[in-house]
């Protein structure tokens, strides 16, 4: 496995093969994260079940389980032997479990309904969560109470920005950019995402936009993806709110991508492509990085698109060290790219 100062160039991209297949789940995957190192990824199904992989031997490494909670956005913090994970059933408490002996550290109390994002801030030992209680979370790993709370109305997506000093909020239409540090006070930026097409035809029609289910900053900062469990995801300015690139030609999870977090696409760690599951199983990558001539269509389809899952693709994540790419319906997917020179 090849670490990533190999670039994700185009060639790459589309000589991704599957290198590892694991059969571990009886039900579907919800969530997928990765650790700091990119060494370990863990899921959550919806068999209740918490899997452990090691990225770089290729090999399962743990099973837990969470039939009394449920399980759900199973995020690494900052360390590999902790996960924080989001309980479906009981209560709606955050869980933090040592993942190296299967107990509790702490619970993470405060949301009334279920938890629909979760997000471990990049630099530090924060983390953000979402639920459809209409709140916003703050919590430190080191106490169980929240630190903060923000009142929102409708589903919510978060997401930081690289440096963990801003977190965009999106619900419906709007995308809010908060500094954390006075989040309290409002947020700084809201953008208007308008998707012209879509719009033209939900009139039309009366069909409702396709709801978003993650916000996700590309590493550069410059740019914010927001999933939606449509036909469409939207690439943004993180700067301006402008709608820059319209990802489309896939087939969009529809109603279940509102119970999942949004693991279903993410950029690469480069920013230069995004990937993306479907409904019928197909990983999507598209190249935002693609010239377009002035007043084309901002639409932009898959530059690849790779066979290997017969359900839907429900998470699909780059790893953020190593040049490999992890995808999984019921069965979780290695790919690497099949190179003719393996020094590459």
């Amino acid at each position: 496995m090849s670490e990533l100062k190999y670039a994700t160039t185009a060639q790459r991209m589309q000589q991704l093969k599957v290198a590892k297949l694991f059969q571990h789940n009886s039900k579907p995957l919800t969530a997928l994260d990765f650790d700091d190192s990119g060494v370990y990824c863990v899921t959550a199904s919806a068999d209740e079940c918490i899997n452990i992989y090691d990225c770089k031997a290729g090999n399962h490494k743990k099973l837990l389980y969470s039939k009394k909670y449920g399980v759900h956005l199973t995020r690494f913090t900052h360390s590999n032997k902790a996960i924080l994970y989001a309980s479906t059933k009981e209560n709606d408490i955050i869980r933090y479990l040592s993942v190296h002996d299967n107990k509790f550290i702490s619970y993470f109390i405060g949301h009334k309904s279920q938890v629909v994002t979760l997000e471990m801030s990049p630099v530090d030992d924060t983390f953000l969560s979402g639920s459809v209680d209409d709140s916003i979370r703050l919590y430190d790993v080191r106490s169980h109470h929240c630190q903060g709370c923000l009142g929102v109305k409708g589903r919510p997506s978060v997401g930081y920005d690289n440096k963990g000093l801003v977190f965009a909020l999106g619900i419906a239409d709007k995308v809010r950019l908060y500094d954390l540090r006075n989040f309290d006070k409002g947020p700084f930026s809201t953008f208007a995402i308008i998707d012209p097409f879509f719009s033209a035809i939900a009139y039309q029609r009366n069909i409702a936009p396709p709801t978003w289910t993650s916000l996700k900053f590309s590493n550069d900062g410059k740019n914010i993806l927001i999933t939606t469990g449509g036909d469409q995801h939207y690439v943004i300015d993180a700067f301006s709110g402008e709608l820059r690139r319209r990802l489309v030609g896939h087939v969009g999870l529809g109603a279940v991508a509102e119970g999942l977090g949004g693991d279903d696409a993410g950029f690469t760690p480069d920013g230069r492509f995004v990937i993306g599951g479907s409904q019928d199983g197909v990983i999507s990558i598209w190249d935002i990085q693609t010239p377009t001539p002035a007043f084309a269509s901002i639409d932009i389809r898959p530059l690849k698109q790779l066979e290997s899952h017969t359900k839907p693709s429900q998470v699909v994540k780059f790893n953020p060290r190593y040049l490999m790419m992890v995808s999984g319906c019921t069965d979780l997917a290695f790919w690497e790219p099949a190179l003719d020179n393996p020094v590459l």
